[in-house]
């Protein structure tokens, strides 16, 4: 007959090897013979293939295992021969193991084991380690055999893990950054109230995960950035990654600059490329600042970028990750602060010099108003009329005084305000001016005399409400500063070009140095300090000619009298 099987034999230097021998009885001569064909099992294959190689028989006794699978599981040879393979697989999971090798030997396919599950063998020191397995069945006439194919993949486990733990330090990153931003928008929006709805808005963007993250290699090539950043800057991660570093999207001055500040922060050269992003990190330090991120269409956008190491378990430094936060809103938010708290500020000292200015120039006409009440009253007699009525009209006089003040004090509130609104219209110059004279005459001091002079066409472009308080100022402070029979002059031009207005008097004139303060508020000049008034009243003529495209300019010389003249340019005038 003839007969086939796997056979193990031993060279001469004692070392085993397996055949498949085939034997065949045949007759020669009359004499019978036993043939033996051996066909040696590759070594390669056996010995030397780099993963474990177990092979059973039908009664699931292991018959023969390569070296590689000694050495993994820490047996010798004559440990394993003869035993069943459930030796070598934990013993939790034997029972389930036994039925599934039965399903196997009955279908007796080759296949991956486990498909889809994690699977751990035993060493013989009692560890655990994690495996993929490949069955195999082998048909030969000495029986059947299965073949298990098996692979440590503790490496690999370690390695997903590893990529495990990074991304959970990733989003534990962002999330920390997250609640830092959270935390401190919430104290500026309670410390600014009128500042909410913009905070409000700007930590929706936060809880949206509007944050640029990209992570970098040692050599600064990007490895991976988020939606955000590709939306942001309008890259495509594929023409990013492994391709570019972020100095694509960073203005390059303002890397120059920072790359000298942080050399002279860190006392060493820090050159103008990734560096100035990485030195800091390198040192244990989380290095925030602000940047100008330039995308792809060339938009310009602020963020606040906080850059960080990435360690690996030996702690070595394997790249960088940046957490950028566009800041535009709260750039814009900072400004509106700042011009509030300056116009906060200017409120204050506006404050403060109203109270120092009122105490003085409400105190002299109350004190008139309250002396001529009382004298008022004394003089009851038909006779005393005169004296009665001299007293009246100092009250009527001092209460005029105080309306003009808190005039003065309304009209610089609506212009800070922005409520003074333009009108302009077409209207007869000469007509307004000669009115307003005649309306301010019975303030003059008792001998002043007032004169007015016209020069070109009469109507014009203006708004004649505000025009007609300039003059008032004007006329108040040149009677105001000089003497009881003083000349004013008033004089307007009317050209093609402009509009001018000037009101002349011959009073006291004012300093040169002060004359460069005369449009401030509550500013007076140093020679007239024991001249009633607020100091507002060119503060206001400015604002008012201001608001008409209009210039006051000044002309004083001490003690010969001075010029305030307001030009309209009447190609900025347009009626409404």
């Amino acid at each position: 007959g003839r007969l086939n099987d796997i056979v193990e034999y031993r060279d001469g230097n004692g070392d085993s090897f397996f055949v498949e021998a085939t034997v065949t009885l045949t007759t020669i001569a009359d004499n019978r013979y036993y043939l033996y064909v051996l066909n040696p099992v590759e070594r390669s294959f056996f010995e030397l293939v780099t993963m474990g190689i177990v092979m059973v028989n039908e009664a699931h006794k292991i018959v023969s295992v390569n070296p590689f699978l000694l050495n993994m599981f820490g047996y010798e040879k004559n440990d394993l021969l003869g035993e069943e393979i459930e030796l070598l697989i934990p013993s939790r999971y034997r029972e389930k193991h036994v039925e599934e090798r039965k399903q196997f030997a009955a279908v007796g396919k080759s296949r991956p084991m486990g498909a889809g599950m994690e699977l751990y063998a035993l060493k013989k020191n009692g560890t655990e380690f994690p495996v993929e397995v490949g069955l195999g069945a082998y048909h030969s006439q000495g029986g059947k055999y299965t073949l298990a194919f098996i692979t440590d993949v503790t490496l690999r486990k370690q390695a997903e893990n590893r990529l495990k733990n990074l991304n959970e330090e990733l989003e534990l990153l962002v999330s920390r950054r997250t609640d830092e931003l959270q935390r401190t928008m919430q104290a500026l929006a309670s410390s600014k109230n009128e500042l909410r709805k913009a905070f409000a808005l700007q930590k929706a963007l936060v809880d949206s995960a509007g944050a640029i993250i990209i992570s970098v290699d040692n050599d600064g090539f990007i490895q991976s950035i988020n939606r955000e950043g590709e939306r942001r800057l309008g890259y495509t991660a594929s023409e990013l990654v492994g391709k570019q570093t972020p100095l694509l999207f960073h203005d390059t001055a303002e890397i120059q600059d920072r790359a000298r500040q942080l050399s002279r922060e860190l006392r060493k050269n820090v050159p103008g490329n990734m560096e100035v992003f990485f030195s800091r990190a390198r040192l244990g330090e989380e290095y925030e600042n602000r940047w100008t991120y330039i995308g792809k269409e060339q938009n310009r956008f602020p963020v606040q970028l906080q850059v960080s190491a990435i360690r690996n378990e030996e702690d070595q430094i394997i790249g960088f990750i940046g957490v950028a936060i566009d800041i535009t809103k709260t750039r814009q938010t900072e400004v509106e602060l700042n011009a509030a708290l300056t116009k906060e500020k200017e409120l204050g000292e506006l404050k403060s010099r109203f109270v120092t200015m009122a105490s003085h120039e409400f105190r002299t006409p109350l004190s008139t108003i309250l002396s001529s009440a009382y004298l008022a009253e004394k003089y009851t007699a038909f006779e005393d009329q005169p004296k009665r009525s001299r007293h009246l009209q100092r009250i009527v006089s001092s209460v005029a005084m105080l309306t003009d003040i808190l005039d003065d004090f309304l009209s610089i509130g609506k212009i800070e305000e922005g409520k003074v609104k333009v009108h302009l219209a077409d209207f007869n110059l000469c007509t307004m001016i000669n009115s307003t004279i005649a309306e301010v005459k019975p303030t003059l001091k008792d001998r002043q005399l007032m004169t007015y002079l016209h020069e070109g066409a009469e109507t014009v472009c203006l708004d004649q409400s505000l025009l007609q308080r300039v003059l008032l100022n004007l006329i108040s402070n040149a009677s105001k500063f000089s003497a009881d029979d003083g000349q004013i002059q008033i004089h307007s031009v009317v050209t093609p070009a402009t509009i001018a207005l000037s009101v002349s008097d011959n009073g006291i004139g004012i300093p040169q140095a002060d004359q460069a303060h005369l449009k401030e508020r509550f500013f007076r000049g140093s020679n007239a300090l024991n001249i009633q008034g607020t100091g507002l009243g060119l503060h206001i003529v400015d604002k008012y000619s201001e608001l008409m495209h209009g210039e006051v300019t000044c002309e004083s010389e001490l003690y010969k009298g001075t010029r305030i003249t307001v030009n309209f340019p009447k190609q900025k005038i347009t009626p409404l």
